[in-house]
């Protein structure tokens, strides 16, 4: 290993309790595409507002013909190196949890626990009644979608919509508080395949930095935390996880 790859092998050996922030370039190497970037989601589409998805009939078809139209690449993401080790350093015991900005549920895939990963986004691979909450499957919406061009509804009479934060829509507050409370705890905060630029998620690297953690930034571009990083890794992120966690 290199002298960067030793320093954050270094800073995890000696860190009592780690927590992992993780973005959508980790999963840009299982082949799901980014929103900010160049060629990312949101250069060729904009976001849907929450609020024009409950008002309107046309949003919402057009918010499930964009979901479904991305289920053959969600189908075939797999974990890639950078999620095995991210699962590796759970396993480990000093790593409490994984705090997600993604919503595909790769990091469960890998074999984390569902209560060691918080998604301060959601999840995409299931939908939800927003009225009751009662849990749909994304394959059967698709078939009865594409066959009737009925917008997904629940039994109930509320709208069905993934399990997905969209622009406009209300944090999870269960979500945000475990979040805050694992980054208070941290003496190791390691930021992973994020922009650091959507807030208020992108806050907890700033509070695990104020309540005096070291904070190590692993991502591809600059983000604006750099400057006050103990560590900025510009380099793949498997390849950097796996080589220092020794993942495979």
């Amino acid at each position: 290993m290199d002298d960067e790859l030793r320093h954050l092998g270094r800073l995890i050996d000696a860190a009592e309790r780690i927590v992992l922030f993780t973005g959508a370039g980790i999963s840009t190497e299982s082949g799901i595409p980014d929103f900010r970037s160049p060629g990312g989601i949101w250069t060729k589409q904009t976001p849907i507002d929450f609020a024009d998805f409950l008002r309107s009939d046309e949003a919402r078809r057009e918010t499930w013909r964009r979901r479904f139209a991305m289920q053959p690449v969600l189908r075939h993401a797999a974990p890639n190196r950078g999620h095995r080790a991210v699962a590796e350093l759970i396993r480990g015991g000093r790593t409490a949890a994984v705090i997600t900005q993604n919503i595909d549920g790769l990091h469960q895939d890998s074999g984390i626990p569902d209560d060691k990963v918080i998604e301060l986004h959601g999840n995409t691979t299931y939908a939800h009644c927003l009225d009751c909450g009662t849990r749909y499957e994304i394959e059967a919406l698709r078939v009865d979608f594409e066959n009737d061009r009925i917008v997904p509804h629940c039994a109930c009479g509320g709208w069905v919509k993934t399990a997905t934060i969209s622009f406009g829509q209300s944090m999870p507050i269960e979500a945000m508080r475990r979040a805050e409370n694992e980054t208070l705890q941290a003496d190791l905060f390691i930021a992973i395949g994020s922009s650091l630029v959507v807030y208020p998620a992108a806050g907890f690297p700033e509070l695990a930095k104020r309540n005096r953690s070291a904070l190590v930034i692993v991502n591809l571009q600059q983000t604006g935390l750099d400057d006050v990083a103990d560590l900025v890794l510009n380099r793949p992120i498997g390849d950097t996880l796996g080589a220092v966690v020794g993942v495979d």
